[in-house]
């Protein structure tokens, strides 16, 4: 039986695991692979895969991963139908807005998309304003309103949708190991086994980092699934090669939190149980672009505030040893700003149920807190994640004893993980097994640029 390796316990590698473990998803010549997830943190997804916002779309994607965001985006749909994903990890239909707002010297906020522009291809939704909707038209009445605000549709109906994040990676791990998926953390890999007579890796070595012991696992397949953690774990694993792999880190903060305008009755009632997602420049003076997502359960979540300078923590759990108290108070800073209750006396809005601001009076916070995180999300200056075999390269830059069943990577996705987890997932676990891809990742794989060799 072919064994396969995955680095990285996520939901990139969870999905990967739940896809080739799926004996319906196989052709019926590929033989069943005995499955292992590595990952050295003492709690999984305590990352981007814990704390990420869950938000999905079908079509906000580059040309090289337009197929790969459809696919996965349609897996989306599927598995929440087939498995009741509604209920188990809150999969929900979304609508798109974009917030923008005049300030009194003028000058106007961009409506959200203008900072996506920096490597992500959330930047193509710009100019998707639908005509005819404008201020007030759709916007949820949890969102504060502005003083010279005007509220943008920019999503086709049934082209976004939302989870949550940790409940669908949960899901996902726990199908996994009721097909006998085994996972070891938290541990590291640190070397390779090979064989003499051909110099092919025949095994992996792990470390248990609670009892320092060490355990031998055969390896055909090695999957590195570790998000931001690749490069170091490439690095421990392929020390001769000249290969850097291009994974940057990008962290950002968020708060998960409940307003009294945004209740279990409204999220059923008002909303049918759909939710929205806001995106904003506004305010101008929290020196970021705020995102905004409903999710089930009448819980809100914001982020936005990312950097790539924070360093990386050891491993997952210990975000805490970088955490800064004064990036998260311009968070709350922007939460209450956008979605405080307002004190001013004004034209109520029948349609939002809420106090129009009139006279620039700030909001009070009655938002109730439920969670602050910061995570970290792997990315690179393309914007577009390394996905495919790529052990061919590692030979050909030095790296040596490569499993021959081949080393495949999946990282990179930067704010694009979750929605495109279970396509990648998939398209990998094909590739894996040798068979034909339901997605194009064509694009996705090593190039070599400016005489260097890189991912």
């Amino acid at each position: 039986m072919p064994t396969t390796v995955i680095l990285g316990g996520g939901i990139i590698g969870a999905s990967i695991a739940y896809y080739l473990s799926d004996p319906s998803s196989a052709s019926s010549s590929s033989p069943p692979h005995d499955i292992h997830i590595i990952d050295t943190s003492p709690r999984l997804l305590a990352s981007a895969s814990g704390f990420a916002a869950g938000f999905c779309a079908k079509d906000w994607f580059a040309p090289e991963l337009s197929s790969l965001g459809e696919l996965s985006f349609a897996l989306h749909a599927k598995l929440a139908a087939e498995q009741g994903g509604r209920g188990k990890w809150g999969y929900r239909k979304s609508k798109a807005l974009g917030l923008r707002v005049e300030y009194a010297d003028g000058q106007r906020s961009g409506s959200g998309h203008d900072w996506l522009t920096r490597g992500a291809s959330r930047a193509e939704v710009a100019g998707r304003k639908k005509e005819g909707e404008g201020e007030g038209d759709g916007s949820p009445a949890w969102l504060t309103r502005q003083r010279g605000g005007v509220v943008e549709r920019i999503s086709d109906d049934g082209s976004t949708a939302q989870v949550d994040p940790l409940r669908l990676s949960q899901w996902l791990l726990d199908r996994c190991t009721e097909r006998d998926v085994r996972m070891h953390y938290p541990a590291r890999a640190v070397s390779f086994t090979t064989d003499p007579s051909t110099g092919n890796t025949t095994a992996i070595q792990i470390q248990h980092l609670g009892t320092q012991t060490t355990t031998t696992l055969p390896c055909t397949h090695l999957v590195f699934a570790a998000g931001v953690w690749t490069p170091s774990v490439f690095t421990t694993l392929f020390p001769s090669s000249t290969a850097k792999i291009p994974i940057l880190s990008l962290s950002g903060y968020s708060l998960l939190f409940r307003s009294p305008r945004h209740t279990l009755a409204d999220e059923k009632q008002r909303y049918a149980g759909d939710t929205h997602a806001v995106f904003t420049t506004h305010p101008r003076s929290c020196g970021f672009s705020p995102e905004i997502f409903s999710r089930a359960g009448a819980e809100i979540y914001i982020a936005g505030l990312n950097s790539s300078e924070v360093p990386v923590p050891r491993i997952a759990t210990e975000a805490n040893t970088v955490f800064d108290p004064k990036q998260m108070e311009k968070v709350k800073h922007a939460a209450v700003t956008l979605m405080g209750k307002r004190l001013a006396e004004g034209r109520k809005d029948s349609v939002r149920g809420v106090d129009e601001q009139n006279d620039g009076t700030p909001p009070i916070d009655d938002l109730e807190i439920l969670r602050e995180g910061l995570c970290f999300r792997p990315w690179t200056e393309s914007g577009l994640p390394i996905i495919g075999r790529i052990d061919e390269r590692i030979q050909d830059l030095g790296g040596k004893g490569v499993p021959v069943g081949g080393v495949y990577m999946a990282t990179g996705h930067g704010p694009w993980g979750i929605s495109l987890a279970l396509g990648t997932g998939k398209v990998v676990a094909e590739t894996v097994r040798g068979e034909k891809t339901s997605a194009d990742v064509s694009g996705l794989g090593f190039v070599e640029r400016g005489g260097k060799a890189r991912l």
